[in-house]
């Protein structure tokens, strides 16, 4: 099985599957046999993976350059109101708002307060872009995805789990 190798600053080691590669991140200082041992034994999942994404990709509609320019130019609208307005029921603030052509990942919140959402969001029902957006906000308040972030993202969306779900179709 081919993979890459990332090695950084941690303390276990991760394999994610994207764009029908496989890559390990890994501690400084594991060697490759370590890598081979974890790969091998998770060998079913990165199987279950592979073949999710896949399924993903050939249900995602194939755009083109036209049909992306006017996703990313609703995207900047409709994010550039509803997030404003989302963080002030929140009471929190973020610093520059990014649209992205994340495939794997339809929003991020960083350390800095940058907020970014993938303009494939707006081929999803508006209850699951609203999501998203409460979702990366949450993270102003608690970075990570523990019950306290979940309790967070329940106040102001009592009924994120069905519009979570509305992602996963």
């Amino acid at each position: 099985m081919e993979y890459s190798v990332v090695y950084s600053k941690r303390k276990s080691v991760g394999i994610k599957v994207a764009d029908g590669k496989i890559t390990v991140k890994a501690p400084y200082g594991v060697s490759k046999e370590y890598i081979e041992k974890v790969l091998n034994k998770h060998t079913e999942w990165i199987a279950k993976a592979i073949e999710r994404e896949k399924e993903r990709r050939q249900a995602r509609p194939q755009l083109d350059d036209k049909a992306i320019k006017m996703l990313r130019s609703e995207a900047k609208a409709y994010f550039g109101e509803r997030c404003p307005y989302f963080a002030e029921q929140m009471k929190v603030d973020y610093a520059r708002l990014n649209i992205t052509g994340a495939k794997t990942r339809f929003g991020s919140c960083s350390a800095k307060g940058n907020i970014s959402f993938s303009y494939l969001l707006m081929l999803y029902p508006e209850a699951a872009r609203d999501y998203v957006i409460v979702h990366e906000l949450a993270h102003r308040l608690e970075m990570n995805h523990s019950p306290r972030f979940y309790a967070i993202v329940e106040k102001y969306m009592p009924d994120y789990k069905a519009r979570r779900d509305l992602l996963k179709k």
